[in-house]
């Protein structure tokens, strides 16, 4: 009795929460796109235009986002009584860009979006950037009128194709996979790449668990040419999206600032989380929370580790855990606690997982065989070597080949992240 009374319930509270989504919203996405503009200590917004699409992949519960996770944050009020409505964080290559040597000596303007769901009434929107000190400011807001004429509704046809279906994309975390550089007659390969991937997810936990809650589509759109380009060796291809490996001067890291091309073909489908599988044999990949991710499809030693761990950063923005490598200065001040939720500067360490640690665990915690698989604070993460620890020796997030999966800190992390989008 007390199951079916706990069942009536929860289904009497999801029809009352999709009936408040439907008072608000219809089941489709406003896109907003703009240009992110600066150098290494300013920035700016610009308007590019507002487009229509016909799927709204998200959650009908979870509007606001109440994990303050990435280095922007979206904000969509009505407009007449002021509420807020949505809100959801995120990162951007703009950001990173901002930590390199070449933002110092110029500037530069990065295309992106941020998606929602589309409302039934005129709203504001506001962008805010994480400071210096951790705290969000607004940076930039404008006003949508919802029956507006210039709201693009184009649509070109594209093939879609789903992974693994699991059901209704509201209750589910919905991937789509993008594909670039394959050409017209490499589809079926795109296709088993897709399966590849899939497997890759759910061979690793907490994913593994997890998979009847996760939807993944594919999205067609082949390329001129097979590849992408390579600067460092002087390969350069015509692709549809535009990626190139040696982002920022890194030979391994491959991403393209073509995010425009990226929403387009997303569109095609409902989704929460973009991922493109780039026809390439060269290891190599990149992500970035809640923007998308992107590795080579063909690496045959590490494809399928790669895809889990850029998608730790995709989902939820796992931190980097290994030291070096990077182009980046001072990515992570030691002065601020970082919102990752896997890497501590100690400056805010009651927030993160220092109530897990084992009664009498040193902080800093050496990095020892004695302590192989235990919760600690291992100095070292994030890029440095210095001032930033991480919760276990060898994590997903930091040796991907070496490792056993995720740690306890990033597993919980995960956990909680499917619920947000599940619920």
């Amino acid at each position: 009795m007390r199951t079916l009374f706990l069942t009536l319930m929860m289904t009497i509270l999801s029809f009352q929460m999709d009936a408040q989504f439907d008072q608000y919203f219809f089941n489709k996405t406003l896109r907003f796109d703009f240009f992110h503009c600066g150098n290494s200590v300013t920035d700016e917004y610009y308007v590019d235009e507002l487009i229509e699409e016909p799927y709204w992949g998200g959650s009908h519960v979870n509007l606001i986002d109440s994990n303050f996770y990435g280095s922007n944050y979206v904000k969509m009020y009505d407009s007449e009584s002021g509420k807020l409505l949505y809100s959801r964080g995120y990162c951007t290559v703009f950001n990173e860009w901002q930590t390199v040597d070449e933002a110092k000596q110029t500037r530069r303007c990065c295309n992106e979006s941020v998606v929602l769901p589309f409302p039934k009434k005129d709203v504001r929107i506001e962008i805010l950037n994480r400071n210096k000190k951790g705290g969000f400011e607004k940076k930039f807001e404008y006003l949508v009128n919802t029956n507006s004429m210039f709201i693009k509704k184009e649509h070109e046809e594209i093939k879609t194709f789903e992974v693994s279906y699991s059901g209704n994309p509201a209750q589910k975390v919905d991937i789509v996979l993008l594909s670039e550089g394959y050409t017209s007659d490499q589809y079926e390969q795109f296709k088993n790449d897709c399966s590849k991937f899939a497997s890759a997810l759910f061979t690793e936990s907490p994913f593994k668990e997890n998979s009847a809650k996760f939807n993944i589509r594919g999205v067609w759109a082949p390329s001129s040419e097979t590849g992408v380009d390579i600067p460092g060796e002087n390969i350069w291809k015509n692709t549809r999206l535009n990626a190139s490996y040696y982002f920022f001067g890194l030979e391994r890291y491959q991403l393209t600032y073509d995010f425009k091309s990226v929403r387009d073909l997303a569109s095609h489908v409902p989704y929460d989380h973009i991922y493109i599988l780039s026809n390439s044999k060269k290891y190599g990949g990149g992500a970035i929370y809640n923007f998308y991710g992107l590795s080579a499809s063909d690496n045959v030693k590490s494809s399928s580790k790669i895809y889990v761990h850029e998608f730790g950063h995709l989902f939820l923005g796992l931190a980097d855990e290994y030291v070096g490598v990077v182009a980046y200065n001072e990515f992570y001040p030691t002065n601020v606690e970082p919102w990752e939720p896997n890497i501590t500067t100690l400056k805010n360490f009651d927030s993160k997982w220092k109530n897990k640690l084992a009664p009498g665990t040193p902080i800093p915690t050496p990095a020892d065989s004695s302590y192989n698989h235990k919760l600690g604070v291992y100095e070292g993460g994030g890029y440095s070597a210095k001032g930033v620890y991480r919760p276990w020796i060898n994590c997903m997030m930091n040796n991907l080949h070496n490792s056993k999966g995720f740690c306890p800190v990033c597993n919980e992390a995960i956990n909680k992240m499917i619920d947000f989008y599940c619920k």
